[in-house]
């Protein structure tokens, strides 16, 4: 058999199953955007929180399982119809919708373990058997009260949910996943991230007059989706793909880099998200600053995140990055002062620097390695 037969690909299931996450994506940056202060930006990180791991638990029994058949696809089909209802309660999860995000949440966590614990015999304590267990009827509880309680439920879930890979990481050393197909599984969600941004744009700019403002903004957000599309794909996909495949214990990398490290990438898109509608609502006003800490900051951990990864799979720090990170969040004043377009370009000019450099620095390795 050779290599390309025996990598594992993505189903058409498992495509069919992200639809529900453009949506879910959209619904999230909705309540960003309808509360963008810090409060903001925590609530909306407590729903995506459950959101995404439901995404992550089922990519991971993917890529360790054959989910192409009967049964496994009707169990993403009913995980998808749970993600939707997910996505559906999130834009008033604290208000009256708070027991169908949790209810939500639950059942798909509990058709993914059946799914995953089939037989029904010496279930271990994993992430799949602690969701279902535990974080899933606290979302529940979550859902049936009020205010600061509710909050305080959810959090809690969520911390229970992003720590139990770590607590149980000795169980799941020897854990074998397949090297190509989970790093496509986060770089497709990466780009339902990337294409809110787009659409978010587009949708303030449809309904505005298309001022030469405007446009110009529409190109520099545009332009701005891109430079953080070249960063990830042109470089650190196919390196997360070779840290995977070379890793002496795989879980590490899926916790640190894939699962964390894409819980901060898909997080800072959407805050960028959020402040580019801004921008191109108001394209020759200057931004406030929550959605000013979000166009500047969101990029800033994006870059950031890299050379955390890059030292999680390599034990080598991304200066690069991380300078063009700092460069992005010394950028806030100049956002805060000038029109919303300029701050727009600005990182534009910040991003296409650093992939020019690195496209530089990969060519010259590649010239000394060919000698």
């Amino acid at each position: 058999m050779t290599e390309a037969a025996a990598e594992k690909r993505v189903t058409w299931s498992e495509l069919f199953f992200d639809l529900v996450f453009v949506f879910a994506v959209t619904q999230v940056s909705h309540l960003l955007h309808e509360h963008h202060s810090w409060s903001g930006v925590g609530h909306a990180l407590v729903v995506f929180v459950p959101i995404y791991w439901v995404w992550v638990g089922t990519s991971v029994h993917a890529n360790t399982h054959d989910v192409d058949n009967t049964a496994d696809r009707l169990g993403v089909f009913g995980m998808g119809a749970a993600s939707l209802f997910m996505a559906l309660a999130v834009p008033y999860a604290y208000e009256d919708r708070g027991l169908l995000l949790g209810g939500a949440y639950w059942a798909a966590r509990l058709v993914l373990a059946v799914l995953v614990f089939r037989g029904w015999r010496n279930i271990p304590i994993n992430t799949f058997s602690v969701s279902a267990c535990v974080t899933g009827p606290l979302m529940l509880a979550g859902g049936l009260v009020e205010g600061s309680a509710r909050l305080w439920l959810w959090t809690a879930a969520a911390a229970i949910d992003l720590l139990t890979p770590r607590l149980v990481r000795r169980r799941l050393m020897a854990v074998r996943f397949e090297p190509h197909h989970l790093p496509e599984r986060f770089g497709l969600f990466l780009i339902i991230a990337l294409g809110e941004s787009v659409v978010a744009v587009g949708g303030v700019a449809v309904d505005e007059p298309l001022t030469a403002a405007r446009l110009l903004a529409v190109t520099a957000a545009y332009a701005l989706a891109c430079a953080l599309w070249w960063v990830y794909f042109s470089f650190a996909s196919d390196a997360m793909r070779h840290a995977l495949d070379i890793a002496r214990v795989q879980t590490d990398v899926v916790r640190n880099v894939l699962a964390y490290g894409h819980l901060l990438l898909l997080g800072s898109v959407i805050a960028v998200a959020v402040a580019l509608a801004e921008a191109v609502a108001h394209p020759a006003e200057h931004l406030h600053l929550y959605p000013a800490a979000l166009l500047c900051g969101g990029t800033a951990v994006y870059l950031i995140t890299f050379a955390w990864n890059r030292w999680q799979m390599f034990r080598v720090f991304g200066w690069g990055r991380a300078a063009a990170g700092l460069a992005a969040a010394l950028l806030l004043p100049l956002a805060l002062l000038t029109p919303a377009v300029v701050a727009v370009l600005a990182l534009v000019a910040v991003l296409v620097v650093l992939n020019v450099a690195e496209a530089v620095t990969v060519r010259r390795r590649n010239a000394r390695a060919a000698v």
